[in-house]
């Protein structure tokens, strides 16, 4: 096999991978220009088992998305809408509520929710929310807020992120999911988002989480208009503040779903594309424990092929996702833990359910 990495060019990478030394931009955008997948599988994969062996990991968790109103209205969201518009829409507490008793039944270890940059909504109610979901499922982890969604909450609360984090913390909040991050660079942000917080100061309120003890995960929203160099330095701004803090858990590499969205005439992104994303963020992440490969955005069976790329977990059940089937994804918006089970197993890794936080809670042999 050598041979073979070494007639994709990739020769020296392979060295360094072997060696657990740490890739460079350039080496990083050497690998996003390579067109060998097959290559870069096989590079990623020796990191992958390294370190994490056979294990895939998967959750049993809900998504719940409270509003959908937006101040931000990016250009590639189409999720986000205007108050007055006809697909808007908000959730009370006791919806919040309703949505959590009606999966009581089911061995959910973790509540995922986010929602839009909300004009109107007063501080109390992210902690009204947080503390009814507590009320009916006192057990669960509850992993909510995008950095975004933080920036908005301190801003409105009149305190600091730190404090707005303890504030949050003592209510219920768990830990923080990664979205919003998109892409870095400037340029990306004032085409695609400019109302949205500045790519630094995402990784400013990621690290105050890490500080203030809550872990976070990050992601990545790769195929629009990015180039690739913005995209490794997407990747290295990640690198060095895990370095700092060491509080990511995953990374997320997000797929751009076109459809519905002020990007519309773009394409959706190729198989090669969203498998080449996560081989190089595992290549490249060396601080970062685990690469998701989202089922959501790439659709289950990509998602098991990824896993001989680089992906070591599979997300979880879902349940209800609205962000990205607003923008026209086709998968389903629930899977069965049993068929993430019987994916995992054919892809010849152990299916292992953990927790949020990544405690194994039973291995699938």
């Amino acid at each position: 096999m050598k041979s073979y990495i070494e007639k994709a060019g990739l020769g020296k990478i392979l060295e360094k991978v072997e060696s657990s030394e740490r890739l460079s931009v350039e080496e990083g955008l050497q690998l996003y220009k390579s067109n060998d997948i097959l290559a870069l599988g096989y590079l990623a994969n020796i990191v992958r088992n390294r370190l994490n062996g056979d294990n895939t990991y998967f959750i049993y968790n809900q998504h719940i998305n409270y509003s959908n109103i937006c101040t931000n209205l990016c250009k590639f969201c189409a999720f986000g809408k205007e108050k007055d518009a006809d697909k808007a829409y908000e959730m009370s507490v006791t919806d919040v509520q309703t949505k959590v008793r009606e999966r009581l039944d089911e061995p959910i270890s973790e509540i995922h929710m986010v929602g839009g940059i909300h004009p109107d909504l007063p501080f109390e109610y992210y902690l009204e929310v947080l503390r009814g979901i507590k009320e009916v499922r006192p057990e669960v982890h509850i992993q909510a807020f995008t950095c975004v969604e933080i920036a908005h909450l301190a801003k409105i609360s009149g305190k600091s992120v730190g404090d707005t984090y303890e504030v949050l913390k003592e209510a219920g909040l768990g830990s923080i999911p990664g979205g919003g991050a998109e892409v870095f660079a400037t340029r990306i942000r004032e085409l695609t988002c400019a109302d949205k917080l500045p790519g630094k100061d995402w990784i400013e309120i990621a690290k105050t989480a890490h500080r203030h003890g809550l872990n976070t995960n990050a992601t990545m929203l790769y195929g629009h208009i990015e180039t690739l160099e913005e995209r490794v330095e997407h990747l290295a701004a990640l690198r060095e503040a895990q370095d700092e803090t060491n509080g990511f858990l995953a990374f997320i590499p997000l797929a751009f779903h076109p459809q519905n969205t002020e990007m519309a005439n773009l394409s959706r992104t190729t198989g090669m594309d969203d498998l080449k994303n996560i081989a190089v963020s595992r290549l490249f992440l060396d601080n970062f424990p685990h690469i998701k490969a989202y089922w959501v955005m790439i659709g289950p069976k990509l998602a098991q092929v990824a896993l001989s790329f680089g992906a070591d977990d599979m997300d979880g059940t879902v349940k209800e996702e609205r962000i990205t089937h607003m923008a026209g994804a086709d998968t389903d918006q629930a899977i069965g833990s049993n068929t993430l089970v019987k994916l995992i197993k054919e892809a010849g890794r152990i299916p292992v359910e953990r927790d949020t936080l990544y405690k194994v809670m039973q291995v699938h042999q």
